[in-house]
């Protein structure tokens, strides 16, 4: 309970960090993840909840079977596409009422905006389709295909690890040739989150959750070695993005490193990314244990919880007090950086409102519905043949 407790913190966490970060004149933008390590809340929301896919399938499996498993995460994977199709067009709207009211804001595309006005359907189809997929909202694009594929990957991973292991490494290692052959609106074609890269980080989470007792029964008599590894991994990691913002006069440490780590694709996912968020969920997960789960007990910690359990509306929430926020730092122009923190306050205050309101109101009549869909479904059944 209390590793779950941590979990929800940190996709909380994640959530906040994606809505900063995309406020680009944000005065919390400056302290968040991405200034002091190589990887971002985006590989952060990915690992965790391919982790969360494993554990609720396996518990689900044990004890519905598996038939009920992939039909739970088939209504899941159908859930976050129509969140996807929903939070796009809320954002749009949002972002027209905005520049209507002249209200200027860089944190995604304006041109959703004209096109949800001139032809909303078209808009629609477009983003159901995956042909757009609006920034910030983007990543959901990737978690509908996780999600669909994980109804035949987590059987074969139940069945045969290893080898879904190599056709995962595999695809990860075509990753930018095979996106490319993906027709949509952007000229270089395929996603902007490549899902052929982020498919092993999201299954290395669904590893995590499905074989975690086996995986640290195996690892821990090396424990101290790992956590080493792991701090070298991360401190790595953060030495390529503190040499980038010191610029030119680190430029000889930074050609240094980049020896070592080649090139850097948050797109297709590259290794040294991948290698430094597994790293760092070793280091939460062993070292870390105690110490995370005293954070999820204060105050912050538990509000960050809210958010985290908040899901696809917590989600589509950080994207439009993202949008929100953004537009109001910019205007007027030229604010002192207490204006704009007030603002980012504002918005991460917002932002657990709604997901403590939804907790309150809103999930336990989603579970109602669901259990009720449940019984009749079994009713219609009949009762079992004796």
């Amino acid at each position: 309970m209390n590793r779950l407790i941590a979990l929800d913190m940190l996709r909380g966490y994640a959530l906040v960090s994606i809505m900063v970060n995309h406020m680009p004149i944000s005065a919390m933008r400056q302290v968040t993840l991405p200034n002091f390590s190589i990887f971002d809340a985006s590989e952060m929301f990915v690992l965790l909840s391919g982790f969360l896919v494993g554990i609720v399938w396996l518990a689900v499996e044990a004890r519905e079977g598996r038939r009920t498993a992939q039909r739970r995460f088939g209504r899941r994977a159908f859930e976050v596409w129509r969140a996807m199709i929903v939070g796009a067009v809320l954002m749009a709207l949002l972002s027209a009422a905005l520049l209507a009211l002249d209200r200027p804001h860089t944190a995604i595309w304006n041109q959703y905006a004209t096109w949800v006005l001139d032809n909303p359907l078209g808009f629609i189809g477009t983003v159901a389709t995956f042909w757009v997929q609006p920034n910030i909202i983007d990543v959901l694009a990737v978690y509908v295909i996780l999600i669909t594929l994980s109804l035949v990957v987590v059987p074969l991973m139940l069945r045969w690890a290893w080898v879904v292991a190599a056709g995962s490494v595999l695809l990860w290692w075509h990753a930018p040739t095979l996106n490319a052959m993906v027709p949509n609106h952007r000229v270089e074609g395929g996603f902007l989150f490549n899902p052929f890269g982020w498919q092993m980080l999201f299954y290395t989470g669904v590893a995590m959750g499905l074989f975690r007792q086996r995986i640290m029964a195996a690892l821990w008599p090396w424990r101290h070695l790992l956590t080493v590894l792991a701090l070298g991994m991360f401190a790595f990691g953060s030495a390529i993005v503190i040499g980038a913002k010191i610029g030119e006069p680190a430029l000889a440490f930074r050609e240094a490193l980049k020896l070592v780590y080649g090139s850097i694709d948050k797109w297709s996912l590259d290794g040294t990314r991948y290698l430094a968020i597994v790293a760092a969920a070793w280091l939460v997960a062993v070292p870390l244990a105690r110490p995370m789960e005293g954070l999820a007990a204060t105050r912050i910690g538990v509000a960050l919880q809210q958010i985290g359990r908040g899901g696809l509306l917590s989600f589509v929430a950080c994207v439009l007090l993202s949008v929100l926020g953004d537009s109001l730092q910019m205007t007027p122009a030229d604010q002192s950086i207490w204006r704009r923190l007030a603002v980012d306050i504002w918005a991460c205050l917002a932002l657990w409102w709604i997901s403590a309101l939804w907790l309150q109101y809103g999930a336990p009549w989603q579970r109602a519905r669901k259990e009720a869909q449940a019984a009749r479904r079994l009713s219609r059944r009949g009762p079992p043949i004796r």
